[in-house]
């Protein structure tokens, strides 16, 4: 099979480009540096039947120890528009800690509570980016500054949205079912003090680093199940006695019990039978059925 794609490359490792530091090699990778190279890879992998997958910053993936049997399409496309009135326009491949810190600068706010969750603009549309509001009684989702997107649809047409087509609900949107892509996002953000942005910017990592696994020294996916209404799956697991489980060198682990952590040299394999694990004994103990939220990638 021939695809058209400059700077084309085979049997690339997949594992250094995911937050697990798991995962095999994809038939095909490449990296685009531009929404008019992103559309040219999409287009080839399209019009050849090649299935592909498109990485950002590989978290909330788990990817297959035999690797994809396709194009993995590496978004880099990372261009920044500040406009008038508080507007700023961000292509999907942009990183959302770059887009943290620039909005910081300029005294511009909407995106602090996402510190620390590795991410770039396009996965945030996917997934609802979300965390606790700063006084941790509600949940600030991304919907609430997006304003238009710039998609190509599965029907492979381009268009611009709005922010009501993308079915927006707790780690969900219309893109787990449909093939659309997100090219970039206009943000409708406010202005505020520095000094209050930092301050939120601060207690967020403060929060997150006193209660979840951090991955220079634990590599995980971030949340491996679903949240249950009214109760976490992470207390779950931890009322299971689960923290601490191991299979080979994948960890549930001992400082927030839904997180999986690699320990080294962790396996898909591992991760996967770990997960079964996890949900017979919460099932077994607990009559609770937990469902993952991080996406498996490549041939089981």
């Amino acid at each position: 099979m021939s695809l058209n794609i400059p700077n084309l490359e085979r049997n690339k490792p997949l594992a250094p480009f995911t937050t697990y530091k798991i995962g095999g090699i994809s038939d095909f990778f490449v990296e685009v540096h531009s929404i008019g190279e992103l559309l040219h890879a999409l287009f080839e992998a399209r019009s050849n039947g090649i299935p592909f997958f498109l990485l950002g910053c590989g978290a909330n993936i788990l990817v297959t120890d035999k690797g994809f049997r396709g194009l993995v399409i590496h978004n880099l496309a990372d261009t920044i528009s500040f406009l008038d009135n508080a507007v700023l326009v961000a292509e999907s491949g942009v990183i959302v800690a770059n887009l943290i810190e620039q909005c910081w600068g300029r005294g511009l706010s909407g995106f602090e509570h996402f510190i620390g969750i590795p991410s770039t603009v396009g996965g945030a549309i996917w997934q609802n980016l979300h965390f606790l509001s700063p006084d941790r009684t509600r949940t600030v989702f991304i919907e609430s500054i997006v304003q238009t997107s710039r998609i190509l649809t599965e029907e492979g047409q381009c268009c611009t949205v709005g922010v009501d087509y993308f079915q927006f609900d707790y780690d969900k949107s219309v893109l787990q079912k449909r093939k659309d892509i997100v090219l970039d996002v206009t943000f409708q953000l406010c202005s505020r003090q520095k000094e209050e942005i930092r301050a939120i910017m601060d207690a967020n990592m403060a929060w997150r680093n006193a209660r979840q696994p951090q991955l220079p020294e634990f590599p995980s996916c971030g949340s491996v199940f679903k949240k249950i209404k009214d109760i976490g799956a992470g207390r779950l697991i931890e009322q299971a006695g689960l923290k601490g489980a191991r299979i080979g060198e994948a960890e549930v682990s001992k400082k927030h019990a839904n997180f999986i952590v690699n320990r080294g040299n962790a396996t898909a394999c591992d991760v996967l039978q770990l997960i079964q694990h996890v949900q017979h004994v919460v099932k077994k103990k607990l009559g609770y059925a937990l469902e993952t939220e991080i996406s498996i990638v490549g041939e089981l």
